[in-house]
């Protein structure tokens, strides 16, 4: 039984797990179908076909198992985890119905660019990181009052919304196969992805990995 199936976010995000179908013994019934063989345990030979499989690039059995998730996370986020696709379904708040006051995304810490790469930052912190996260948080209010404003005027949703930042937090319904997930993770965990991103992916890891040990393992390492 999984213990970790709600991780909060920096900034206010959170991955929370909603549902899940199927085991490593899943994956390794998927495989063995093709001999028309199927096993009620898990044994040591099971690990290494799962071991097999992955390093092969056998990513069907995988796909067999599936993973539901509440998400939180910023838009700038979204927009580029959404970018990942195959293998997932996602539904999401819309502002053309919403019109409750938006959560905001906040940095602790505001990074210096990197100067070895054209994207990117580096870890270092900017010396007036308190000032200008005070102006965020500014614009974040000004924005919102403005948004407020428009509607109070009887300016449609749909259209009230495009005051609203980047730093905007939404919240979806994300369903997707243990292969699409280990896809994700290989991209958004590794070191040169964004910070931000790097972290939901992270989570993503913590918990799938509670739910299907043996296929996580090799799928990622």
């Amino acid at each position: 039984m999984i213990s970790m199936n709600e991780i909060k976010i920096t900034g206010g995000g959170f991955i929370k797990l909603i549902d899940k179908m199927g085991s490593d013994l899943t994956v390794v019934n998927a495989a063995r179908v093709s001999f028309n063989k199927r096993k009620d345990s898990f044994d040591e030979s099971d690990e290494k076909l799962i071991n097999f499989l992955a390093k092969h690039d056998h990513w069907t059995p995988f796909s067999q198992c599936q993973l539901q998730f509440h998400i939180k996370m910023p838009i700038f986020v979204a927009r580029q985890h959404f970018k990942s696709s195959i293998g997932l379904t996602r539904n999401e708040v819309s502002r053309r119905y919403v019109k409750n006051n938006p959560d905001f995304w906040l940095p602790e810490k505001l990074r210096k660019s990197a100067e070895n790469v054209k994207q990117g930052s580096s870890l270092e912190q900017i010396e007036n990181n308190e000032e200008l996260i005070s102006e965020i948080e500014k614009h974040h209010h000004t924005c919102n009052s403005l948004y407020e404003k428009l509607l109070s005027n009887g300016v449609c949703a749909e259209q009230a919304r495009v005051v609203l930042p980047q730093s905007m937090m939404t919240e979806f319904i994300e369903t997707g196969s243990l292969s699409a997930y280990a896809r994700i993770y290989g991209l958004r965990a590794e070191k040169t992805a964004q910070l931000e991103i790097q972290e939901y992916a992270l989570a993503y890891g913590k918990i799938i990995s509670e739910l299907f040990p043996y296929s996580w393992k090799a799928l990622t390492t």
